[in-house]
């Protein structure tokens, strides 16, 4: 006797599924009048976070083959399988890109979709070879930083920020080519799988390093210099949400910090706001910050030490913060 013969069957006597499905439909219908402005989706569709993490994974796979693809991969059978890979990453890509032009753009015309598509992924192929040389100074620069890393493929095989500037730098791409959408699932699969949230628009420099990464958050507007190295739980945020008049959020205003060239920022930081952490300036721990920091201060959770680029203090360098934590 199964488990199932030992319990009398129960088909509609827990649950009318007819009125379930009724009761659902109008709670869909109710949502797409409200929301009426992007209906264009229910008839094209919408892109897929499923196809999209198989994409970003060909394209690992196709920049770095032979750390990031199938265990198969052998440097004789290496450039071939870039070529099958590529083709096969950049077509479902393609349609990716499709789908959220349809969506976006609901007057668009299958011409006109397919000529913006084209050009968004001939954009983005052309500019992989350069995102591979920008991702391998981001690994030199995981490797020189963190003394516990014994190899540049350690750092690329395990490390979970060097993960998330890969999805980083592949969806801000995208996101500067027009399809933020697709851009910010790429990155939000990133943010699952790392605990790193790193909108596809904050800018990033070269050599850049996430140490350890969990609840580390980098907002849209954010800009970050060359050679800078980050903690976890770090938090490069906005300060204040301005509405317009009928109360809604005003969306697309620089409102993330500015992060020059080789400044470090340690855990549990906290900056929030337009302000400028200026060069060579060292965040310590669990600061809270809402003001611009001169180059080459250090500051502490109760003072701030400015210092030259070069190290050598200047007198009389104290700034209470203590105002500033609210």
């Amino acid at each position: 006797m199964t488990d199932d013969d030992q319990f009398p069957q129960t088909e509609g006597r827990y649950w009318d599924v007819e009125a379930l499905a009724r009761e659902l439909k109008a709670a869909r219908e109710d949502w797409r009048v409200a929301h009426r402005d992007h209906r264009a989706g229910e008839e094209t569709g919408f892109p897929s976070r499923l196809s999209l993490e198989q994409i970003v994974t060909q394209l690992c796979g196709a920049l770095f083959p032979l750390r990031l693809g199938p265990g198969f991969v052998r440097s004789e059978t290496e450039q071939g399988f870039v070529v099958e890979t590529l083709q096969s990453a950049l077509t479902g890509l393609l349609g990716q890109i499709r789908l959220e032009l349809g969506y976006d753009r609901p007057g668009a015309s299958v011409t006109e979709i397919e000529q913006e598509a084209a050009r968004i992924i001939s954009g983005f192929a052309a500019a992989l070879p350069s995102l591979r040389r920008v991702l391998d100074h981001d690994v030199e620069a995981a490797y020189s930083g963190d003394p516990a890393a014994r190899s540049v493929d350690e750092v690329l095989l395990c490390y979970p920020g060097v993960l998330a500037i890969i999805h980083h730098r592949l969806s801000h791409c995208l996101y500067g080519l027009g399809v933020p959408l697709v851009a910010r699932i790429i990155s939000e699969i990133a943010h699952s799988g790392t605990a790193i949230d790193i909108h596809p628009g904050a800018q990033i420099g070269s050599s850049f390093f996430i140490d350890h990464g969990s609840g580390v958050v980098i907002g849209e507007t954010a800009v970050i210099g060359d050679r800078v190295r980050i903690y976890q739980a770090v938090t490069l945020g906005a300060r204040s949400f301005p509405t317009d008049a009928s109360g809604a959020l005003t969306k697309g205003l620089a409102r993330h910090p500015i992060v020059e060239d080789d400044v470090v920022i340690y855990a549990g930081a906290t900056i929030l706001g337009r302000v400028t952490i200026g060069r060579g300036a060292i965040i310590g721990g669990n600061v809270w910050l809402t003001e611009d920091v001169p180059p080459g201060s250090v500051i502490h959770q109760a003072f701030a030490e400015r210092e030259h680029v070069s190290g050598t203090q200047l007198p009389a360098g104290h700034i209470n913060l203590e105002a500033a934590q609210i």
